[in-house]
């Protein structure tokens, strides 16, 4: 799949603010490190093209150097925007972003887009570019790899509708984490990947009335949920769930107006809920299990709303 290009960090302000950068915080290597300049300047969120406030990437002058972030999930890259240093903008003239999901050649495999020279932010958009590693590699000899930020965004569109997955955009919470890997984020990591073992389902312990909670950040008039539930087990625990939406945050949002409830899905299944009435208004959108020895698993939440 080829990329087409979009050049002006204008257009950013207007497409990745409203898409959630999936490399932000990630482990990130590159293939040697200048001292002040490790390779987590370049996820750390900061655009600063500035070398010198400290939040640009910098390797030593070497051949083919490359850097790599690992977004911990295999994702589905709509785009990647790259801030540049400002001093010696002509030192990323010709690099490459790879994306894919081997680390073989240093994960210069899959799709691939050339950067053109520019001096501030570029934004590529890629067309079904599958991956977990994002890879900027800059061939030749003598070079040094310097950047300041790079974003990647992936598709918040869900079963080629161009109806946009809102919970993507937001940030959850639930009642209890049963391990470090079952946090409630891993509900809205854009995977429905229903083994919980491999690390994409969320997991509280054994409590009464266990609650997921998703801030979508500001209202909207949801008119469905998706819910994918865990596949390897335990496909009964979702049995009697609630889906609650509104702007209250009283009682965790568990007391806000019932958009569905849950009678069962099957073992790693994706269902559709549709609200009560045709849309609930809200902010906040709730799973929860009422009744005591209970346990919350999610795989994936999925909101979406009136346009």
């Amino acid at each position: 799949m080829k990329p087409y290009v979009i050049v002006c960090a204008c257009l950013c302000v207007c497409v990745c603010v409203l898409m959630q950068n999936v490399a932000l915080s990630r482990t990130a290597d590159q293939s040697s490190s200048h001292p002040d300049g490790p390779a987590r300047n370049a996820v750390d969120g900061n655009r600063d093209p500035n070398f010198a406030k400290g939040s640009c990437s910098l390797t030593h002058q070497e051949s083919n150097p490359w850097w790599r972030v690992d977004l911990q999930n295999v994702y589905t890259v709509t785009a990647v925007m790259i801030t540049n240093r400002n001093e010696f903008e002509n030192r990323l003239d010709g690099a490459e972003i790879w994306i894919g999901n081997s680390l073989e050649d240093n994960g210069a495999k899959k799709s691939s887009f050339c950067l053109p020279h520019f001096v501030f932010s570029f934004l590529i958009l890629f067309s079904n570019s599958e991956g977990r590693y994002v890879t900027v590699f800059l061939p030749g000899t003598k070079k040094i790899l310097t950047l300041c930020e790079v974003e990647v965004f992936p598709s918040d569109y869900a079963d080629g509708n161009h109806v946009p997955n809102l919970a993507l955009r937001g940030k959850a919470f639930q009642s209890s984490t049963a391990s470090g890997s079952s946090s409630a984020s891993k509900a809205i990591d854009g995977r429905r990947d229903s083994t919980y073992y491999k690390g994409f389902c969320t997991h509280t312990l054994e409590e009464t009335n266990p609650w997921w909670r998703l801030d979508l950040r500001e209202t909207h008039a949801v008119t469905s949920v998706k819910v994918t539930n865990r596949g390897d087990c335990c496909a009964q625990r979702l049995d009697g769930a609630e889906i609650r939406i509104g702007n209250s945050a009283e009682n965790n949002g568990n007391d806000n107006p019932k958009c569905a409830s849950i009678s069962h899905i099957g073992a790693g299944k994706t269902v559709t809920f549709y609200c009560e009435g045709g849309s609930v208004m809200g902010r906040f959108v709730n799973v929860i299990i009422p009744g005591p020895k209970k346990i919350l698993t999610l795989c994936e939440v999925e909101v979406y709303a009136d346009q």
